[in-house]
C-alpha cells in the first residue's frame, strides 16, 4: 500500500533547508490517481478543515508549496528547491555552460528526456524520453518539459486536498487568507522548546554554566520570539521543528564557542551553523545585545552562512 506522503528529497538526503517536511506521494502525470487514494486526499484536507473550525491543530509538517497551491497560488523554482536544492541543479549547470559558450557535449553526452522525480525514480518526460538524447537542438523543448513535471508533479494531489479542506470551510473563507495564515489555523503557531534542547545539548571549548552560554540561552528562550525560534533552529538543522521528546534526538546539538580572535573582530563576526552535524560556531561577544544582533541576523538573512556548503 502506498504512503499519502513522502519524506521530502532535501530530508532523505540530510542536505539544503526543510528537512523535516512531507509531500504528496508521486503519482507518473501519464496516470490516474486511484479513487482509493483519491479519497484519502480528500479526507485529509476535511481533517484539516475540521482543524480550522475547531481549533484542534494537526501535526503537519507541509513545505510552502503545498500551502500556496491550496490557496490558489503559483509555486516558483524557489518554492522547489526549498525542498528539493538538487531539482534544478542540472538545468542552471547547462544554462551557464551556454552563457560562457563553453563545448556542450561532454556535459550532456549522458542526458535524456527524463528526470528524478520527488519519489526518487525516473520518469520519461515524452514517450520512450529515455532513449531520447539531450541536444543543443532540443534543449529548450527539454527545459520546458522538466519546469512543467516539477510545477505539476503534486498538483493533483493537493487540488483533492482542497477540494475536501473546502467542503469544510468555504472557499470564500479561504481567500482572506495568506500561506502562513492558512498553516497557523491548520496547524497552530507551534512550540520550540528550549528546555529540550538545552538537555540535548554538547559543547565545546566551553561549559554549559560558562556565563557566555547563559546568555546565549536567555537570547533563544526570552529575547527569540517563536518564528526566531523556527528561523534558528532552521540555521543549525535545516528543521522548523524538534523531536517531541528526548528519546527521538538522534544527534546531538553542539555548541562549538570561537575566541582565536580579538574582542573586536568577534563582535563583527556572523554564527556559522553545521546543519548536517547540527552545530553551531558561536563566537564569544562581548555583550548580549551584540550576540543578540549578530543571531538575529545571521538567521534571517544568512540561511546559507551554513560550512557545509
Amino acid at each position: 500500500r502506498l504512503p499519502l506522503f513522502i519524506l521530502c528529497p532535501n530530508g532523505r538526503m540530510n542536505i539544503g533547508l526543510n528537512r523535516d517536511q512531507w509531500i504528496p506521494n508521486v503519482f507518473p502525470l501519464n496516470q490516474s490517481i486511484p479513487i482509493e487514494i483519491v479519497k484519502q486526499y480528500r479526507f485529509i484536507g476535511q481533517l484539516m478543515g475540521m482543524a480550522i473550525r475547531n481549533k484542534h491543530y494537526l501535526d503537519l509538517k507541509f513545505p510552502a508549496l503545498l500551502w500556496k497551491q491550496l490557496l490558489g497560488e503559483d509555486i516558483t523554482v524557489k518554492d522547489i528547491e526549498a525542498i528539493d536544492v538538487q531539482s534544478f541543479a542540472i538545468i542552471k549547470k547547462i544554462e551557464s555552460i551556454i552563457a560562457e559558450n563553453q563545448p556542450l557535449f561532454d556535459n550532456m553526452n549522458d542526458l535524456r528526456f527524463e528526470i528524478m522525480s520527488s519519489a526518487g525514480y525516473m520518469y520519461e518526460l515524452m514517450p520512450d524520453g529515455k532513449a531520447i538524447r539531450v541536444t543543443v537542438n532540443n534543449f529548450t523543448e527539454y527545459c520546458i518539459r522538466y519546469h512543467e513535471y516539477h510545477f505539476n508533479e503534486f498538483r493533483r494531489q493537493i487540488e483533492y486536498i482542497r477540494q475536501g479542506l473546502c467542503s469544510i470551510v468555504p472557499n470564500s473563507f479561504m481567500t482572506f487568507l495568506t500561506v502562513n495564515e492558512l498553516e497557523d489555523a491548520v496547524c497552530g503557531k507551534g512550540h520550540i522548546d528550549i528546555e529540550l534542547l538545552k538537555r540535548n545539548t554538547q559543547y565545546s571549548n566551553c561549559k554549559n554554566d560558562t556565563p557566555f552560554i547563559q546568555q546565549f540561552w536567555k537570547i533563544l528562550s526570552e529575547m527569540f520570539n517563536e518564528e526566531q525560534k523556527k528561523l534558528f533552529l532552521k540555521f543549525v538543522w535545516g528543521r522548523n521543528t524538534l523531536p517531541s521528546c528526548d528519546e527521538e534526538f538522534t544527534q546531538k546539538f553542539s555548541i562549538i564557542v570561537l575566541t582565536n580572535r580579538a574582542s573586536f573582530e568577534l563582535d563583527r563576526t556572523l554564527p556559522k551553523s553545521r546543519t548536517c552535524s547540527f552545530a553551531l560556531h558561536l563566537p564569544v561577544y562581548s555583550s548580549t545585545e551584540i550576540m543578540h544582533e549578530r543571531l538575529n541576523y545571521a538567521i534571517t538573512h544568512c540561511s546559507n552562512v551554513d560550512a557545509d556548503g
